[in-house]
């Protein structure tokens, strides 16, 4: 009893450090994870606690008919009750089981109508980003900031130890976004389908060739953010990453202006910064706009 006892509180205090780090991680998954990737926008907070709601539904009615299962087992069976009920009909009983699954319905509706009407109603924009998808890589263009365009391409294994970000997730050029500002995405792909998605904000959204495809999301938390395409696209899918870089305001200016003048590889050499979180850019010399 002592040994079971002694590895019961080693899972516990496993389970709990494990938890601590997921909670300080951001936008990658992590060795272990059972649960969804810490939220970074609004979206996913909502999805969280749609997600919560849903599981406490969900336990509740599982341990309901668990109940009445034994409640059966135990008062019901041929020792206990030799002489069965004929009962065939109950009235309380068959109205309760109509009107509980149809208030239980309407509970689950509510939030989720809420949840579907935050995700596709795009709130009023401070940037907008166009997004392709192609074989097998993504494109990015931002229309507002002048027009800068570059492709991403998933680094080489070896390159991304050297960088220390995760291998098949990372990319030379990300894409660049501030935080706290709500960003407008175009979404579409130049020859089959895709899907852009990046678990930590809750999004999901096709990339399909002659269709252009909208979504939002305002990052809250700046730091390195990591999906993939999520549409089975032909047979380099696994190697169509997503990274995306949230960082102030600010550096954000500093970026656009850096691509401008000295373009996006080398803007992305001069603000090359660890997965681990975002690092000031306040000794960084910047070319000046010509």
């Amino acid at each position: 009893m002592r040994v079971i006892a002694k590895l019961f509180m080693q899972m516990v205090a496993l389970l709990g450090l494990s938890s601590s780090v997921l909670a300080q991680s951001l936008g990658r998954p992590e060795a272990w994870q059972y649960k969804l990737q810490p939220a970074a926008t609004p979206v996913m907070r909502q999805v969280e606690d749609f997600h919560t709601f849903l599981m406490i539904i969900i336990s509740s009615i599982v341990a309901l008919v668990l109940g009445l299962l034994l409640i059966v087992i135990v008062r019901f069976n041929a020792r206990s009750n030799p002489t069965p009920s004929r009962t065939t009909h109950n009235t309380l009983v068959e109205v309760l089981w109509t009107v509980v699954p149809v208030v239980i319905l309407v509970m689950i509706a509510i939030p989720s109508f809420r949840l579907l009407y935050l995700q596709r109603v795009i709130p009023p924009a401070d940037m907008t980003v166009k997004i392709t998808g192609n074989k097998w890589y993504w494109s990015y263009e931002y229309p507002d900031q002048g027009g800068i365009a570059f492709d991403s391409n998933m680094l080489g294994n070896e390159e991304a130890d050297a960088k220390r970000e995760p291998r098949y997730l990372a990319v030379d050029n990300p894409m660049v976004v501030p935080a706290n500002k709500t960003v407008r995405i175009i979404v579409t792909a130049s020859d089959v389908i895709h899907a852009w998605a990046l678990a930590s904000f809750g999004q999901k959204i096709d990339a399909v060739p002659g269709r252009l495809n909208e979504d939002w999301f305002l990052v809250d938390k700046p730091g390195v953010y990591y999906g993939q395409c999520s549409e089975l696209c032909g047979k380099d899918h696994a190697f169509m990453p997503i990274t995306l870089r949230a960082v102030p305001e600010a550096e954000f200016n500093a970026w656009v202006q850096s691509a401008k003048t000295a373009g996006v590889e080398e803007a992305n050499k001069m603000f090359a910064r660890l997965p681990s979180g975002p690092e000031t850019l306040a000794s960084t010399t910047v070319p000046p706009q010509q």
